[in-house]
């Protein structure tokens, strides 16, 4: 790591701190816990779907090779797949949004979709996790 020149020992351990910290924080964003996900799902429940979808759990699960996600409106559960860990805040948002609209909506009618595009980067996302599928197995998946 390079740092400024003519720091003091004080300063150099300051700088270096700052740093960690700041790795920290965005390795964080980009592999968010299973309570950050029900976090976010319950925040991003509030300002796109009037709080109304309400998850009992939403958690990371290694055993979807062919879905972002899926849920049992029943119980409340999500299960985001951990091929989403890494990507961009926006795609793993959009996957948590398209299973909290099935928390109301358990098919996929144009209500369901309606409710989905009040997300609004709804449509980049799909376009995204469709190129990345496309790219990994030459088939685009579902969520």
């Amino acid at each position: 790591m390079l740092l400024p020149a003519g720091l003091s020992s004080t300063d150099e351990e300051q700088w270096v701190r700052r740093m960690l910290d700041r790795l920290a924080a965005k390795e964080q964003r980009r592999r968010p816990s299973d309570d950050d996900l029900l976090d976010r799902a319950v925040e991003l429940s509030a300002r796109y779907l009037g709080g109304r979808a309400i998850p009992s759990s939403v958690r990371w699960v290694e055993n979807q090779q062919h879905r972002w996600g899926s849920c049992t409106p029943d119980h409340g559960t999500i299960r985001i797949s951990t091929r989403l860990r890494g990507m961009p805040s926006w795609v793993v948002d959009y996957v948590i949004m398209h299973e909290l609209v099935h928390l109301l909506v358990p098919s996929h009618g144009p209500q369901f979709w309606a409710l989905v595009e009040h997300y609004p980067k709804a449509e980049r996302a799909r376009g995204f996790l469709e190129g990345f599928s496309t790219a990994a197995s030459g088939s685009a998946e579902e969520y």
